[in-house]
């Protein structure tokens, strides 16, 4: 009974100390304001989740694959910041960080629950907490689907664990720990697992490699594939009872690739260099877990890697693989974390591309957690081999976490605005065209529009098929008088995204305010078939339909930017007086 009040208040102190240490290390978030890159659509200008919790932005919340993701508990999760805190951003960073705490201290409890080993655990725990390769995903108010994810993920594998382990004890093999509470206890523990699977995929498709997980689990330390003469036992029933979670991981596969390929999130680029960069992006990954510096939001995509790098990286990449394979027997944990690592960061590693980065910090969020457990329990065992060398490896850990401390200190700081942030990314990579893009609205919400003006240059200039580019930079040329130059780069933007409703918008107004009415009124037409509801459109498509002198189609789309909009005033007044001059529409 004592012993086991003892490990009671050890559990309890660790963790209080990695849930005050994590929060203390992440606190300078909730000052932080939103950024310019993905913080507006997923909140401060999406009328859905700035309106806080409804029917309307529920139903909306699990039917709408805007920002070409299906993910309707991560936007649930914003409607109710919204419907708590209103704009405040550092209260929404502060509920990201109160996840990050939590999914630290879920780490630690799964991996105690599982292996029973206290300090390796809290070390795994700790390196998951404070390594600055997280930092993005904490920090950035758009990244809650990767806390909130990563949240569920840990819930369903401590959940699997409880009924790998009852079950494991009703038939009588395995030696976990844990208390057998029968066939009803081990079948809600499955079923449990099962939902928040299902919970973990509505807020972020990355976890649909989490089946392959529980199978290394079954594996090590959950010991259910092998018996003590490492024979292989239940096989069949163990692949069997990831039916389920095989079932839901193919349809969240499945609707995120359709939600990507219709939202135009994919990049078209050969299969040869979408191999090449994962190679180096997996060897990148390492690098950076184990030299975290010159950490950006975004990593430009090369395009073409160097053939030696992406063979040298390939290389390195399969000698380790065949090394914790040919160990496997000794070293299980080795393995365990290694194909823990590999395998999920399959869905974002560039077979299939999205989005322009060639790698990502938050990406590696889950897949960390694998690599840490390699790392620790080999250090552990190393230690363990040869005891004269223990302060020595208590010199490395604390020194490693020491690093990780500073280095996420600082790499914080780089997040406390948007200029901060997209300058230091400029400075560390190279024709960083999505940085250098966003840089240039943050200096142009900040009123300095010069500076604007030779980024968004630069912007056309690194990369000419990068539509938004052509667009902002259309839009300031305009604002320092440059109407013919404005011009080719609108006509640019909306040839390179024809399926963007803003830019034939933005596109019609320039024709309009030039009295183009035909040209206007073809890109208002094009923007209300990619968004009906959208008033404005309805309203200038009306306008310019009333100057070509189709006076019963304006009055129709008029009266639609009215039904849309009640209270829209220049709408009512330009019906009125076409209702006037024209009685016959009435």
């Amino acid at each position: 009974m004592t012993e086991a009040r003892s490990d009671n208040k050890l559990f309890a102190l660790i963790c209080l100390a990695l849930a005050l240490g994590t929060a203390a290390l992440y606190w300078p978030i909730t000052s932080h304001p939103f950024i310019l890159f993905d913080d507006e659509e997923y909140v401060t200008v999406n009328k859905h989740v700035i309106t806080g919790l409804s029917w309307d932005n529920f139903r909306w919340a699990f039917t709408n694959v805007e920002a070409a993701n299906w993910h309707p508990l991560t936007w649930l999760s914003h409607q109710l910041d919204c419907a708590l805190f209103g704009l405040n951003a550092g209260a929404h960073h502060f509920v990201n960080l109160l996840f990050h705490v939590v999914n630290t201290l879920l780490v630690f409890v799964f991996l105690r629950g599982t292996t029973g080993a206290v300090w390796r655990s809290a070390l795994v725990a700790a390196f998951f907490a404070w390594h600055p390769l997280h930092v993005e995903s904490v920090a950035w108010a758009s990244e809650r689907k990767d806390t909130l994810s990563t949240f569920f993920f840990l819930l369903t594998l401590i959940a699997y664990a409880r009924y790998a382990q009852e079950r494991s004890k009703a038939e009588g093999i395995g030696s976990q720990p844990g208390t057998s509470g029968g066939t009803t206890a081990r079948y809600w523990f499955y079923g449990l697992a099962l939902f928040l699977f299902g919970c973990g995929l509505m807020s972020k498709p990355m976890v649909v490699t989490l089946p392959f997980v529980l199978l290394l689990l079954d594996f090590w330390p959950l010991g259910r594939i092998l018996d003590t003469e490492f024979r292989v036992r239940n096989l069949k029933l163990l692949l069997l009872e990831k039916i389920p979670f095989f079932a839901l991981s193919i349809s969240g596969s499945v609707v995120t690739y359709l939600v990507q390929i219709g939202g135009g999130a994919e990049w078209k680029t050969p299969l040869f260099d979408r191999l090449a960069n994962a190679g180096v992006a997996y060897a990148r990954y390492v690098a950076k877990t184990f030299w975290p510096t010159d950490l950006v939001i975004l990593y430009p995509h090369p395009k073409h890697w160097p053939v030696v790098l992406s063979l040298g990286a390939a290389v390195v990449l399969v000698a380790w693989t065949i090394l914790c394979i040919r160990n496997w027997r000794r070293q299980p944990y080795l393995a365990v974390g290694w194909f823990w690592f590999l395998g999920t960061l399959v869905p974002t590693i560039g077979i299939v591309q999205v989005g322009a980065q060639s790698m990502a910090d938050r990406y590696s969020y889950i897949p960390s957690i694998g690599f840490f457990i390699a790392l620790v329990w080999a250090a552990a065992e190393l230690v363990r081999a040869k005891p004269e060398r223990k302060n020595l490896f208590l010199i490395l850990g604390g020194g490693a976490l020491a690093g990780c401390l500073l280095v996420t200190t600082i790499q914080i700081t780089y997040w406390r605005n948007s200029i901060s942030l997209f300058l230091h990314a400029i400075e560390v990579t190279q024709n960083n065209y999505v940085a250098a893009n966003c840089l240039g609205k943050a200096f142009e919400k900040a009123g300095d529009k010069t500076r604007a003006l030779v980024l968004y240059r630069d912007v056309v200039r690194m990369e000419p098929r990068f539509s938004q580019g052509h667009f902002n930079y259309a839009i300031i040329l305009l604002e320092f008088g440059d109407k013919t130059e404005a011009l080719k780069h609108l006509q640019a933007a909306a040839a390179l995204e024809p399926r963007n409703p803003d830019i034939q918008f933005d596109l019609g107004i320039f024709f309009s305010q030039h009295a183009s009415w035909t040209n206007a009124a073809t890109c208002f037409s094009n923007s209300i078939a990619l968004r009906p509801g959208f008033p404005p459109a309805q309203h200038n498509y009306a306008s310019a339909l009333a100057n070509l002198g189709q006076f019963s189609s304006a009055a129709v789309h008029f009266r639609e930017a009215l039904r849309l909009k009640p209270d829209f005033a220049d709408a009512q007044i330009q019906l009125s007086h076409l209702l006037t001059d024209h009685p016959e529409l009435k």
